[in-house]
């Protein structure tokens, strides 16, 4: 009968590999898409916290008036930069972008100065820059004469950003639910192969705590070795995309990344303990003539 064991044990051990293999496979393909979901919430915020706008000050403002609302915005908790532009840097920046042709009609520089300034990303939305320009508006009505806020850009970019959420949390929950099932098939291969050994213990007296306990041992340890083996290759694959397209590293973020890795090793570990113990509970139930 320890003979018989052994045996069911080493024709087991291959499958074990083979599972292995397939759930880190599975896991790194998980892993790619949710990288590219990250990176498509990080080009929204990139792409939002880019969007300028500014606050046209009146001619009459004077430097400390000037300096006491830039510090004044400064330290609004929604505001990341705020940058005075004189009356010459913002005719430069025009006549950079725009045609030039006034100045031959000795037109004087027709541009105020004025405050620009960035919104973190969750408060760039149109109600929030509304608020924004009603709370400046207000607080200083001697020194701002007028704020300009791309509102139709705002608007365009937080619908791409929520609608391509939706659509790749869509998919999401669709790989989730296959990747699950094809752990679950793959494991359930894994102890097909150990159905006799599982019997043989339970016809000689050991308990179902027993005969699962060194199973789900094993399903960690094999849970584990996948989830690292596909964190290592997710990893490689993010370090060759971004080699071959250097404008990725702008959205790189670590601390997603790590709740991502962290997210795959407990799933990795989660399905293979239950599909495991499933596997065991079906073959302990199973009379021993339906095992061949």
């Amino acid at each position: 009968m320890a003979q018989f064991g052994k045996a069911s044990a080493k024709r087991g051990k291959p499958s074990y590999i083979y599972a292995i293999i397939g759930v880190a496979l599975v896991l790194f393909l998980f892993g790619i898409v949710g990288w590219i979901f990250i990176n498509i919430r990080k080009t929204g915020e990139y792409f939002k916290e880019s969007i300028q706008g500014h606050v046209y000050l009146m001619p009459t403002a004077g430097a400390k008036q000037i300096d006491s609302v830039k510090q004044s915005m400064a330290t609004l908790p929604y505001i990341i930069n705020v940058e005075y532009v004189s009356k010459e840097q913002a005719i430069q920046k025009y006549n950079t972008d725009n045609d030039t042709s006034w100045k031959k009609l000795g037109i004087e520089n027709p541009l105020p100065p004025s405050l620009d300034f960035n919104v973190k990303a969750q408060y760039m939305e149109k109600d929030s820059i509304a608020n924004l320009e009603t709370y400046l508006l207000n607080s200083y009505p001697t020194l701002i004469s007028s704020i300009k806020t791309p509102t139709e850009t705002i608007v365009n970019v937080s619908k791409f950003v929520k609608n391509s959420a939706l659509i790749l949390a869509a998919l999401t929950i669709i790989l989730s639910i296959l990747v699950i099932i094809s752990i679950d098939n793959t494991i359930r291969l894994a102890m097909y192969s150990n159905r006799f050994l599982i019997k043989t213990m339970q016809m000689v007296g050991a308990t179902r705590n027993f005969i699962a306990r060194p199973l789900n041992v094993r399903a960690i340890i094999n849970g584990l070795i996948a989830s690292a083996a596909a964190i290592i290759l997710l990893i490689l694959f993010i370090g060759i995309v971004e080699k071959m397209e250097p404008s990725l590293k702008i959205l790189h973020d670590n601390t997603s990344l790590i709740l991502l890795f962290v997210f795959m090793i407990i799933l990795g570990l989660l399905i293979s303990l239950f599909s495991t113990y499933r596997s065991v509970l079906k073959y302990l139930k199973m009379k021993l003539d339906d095992l061949y």
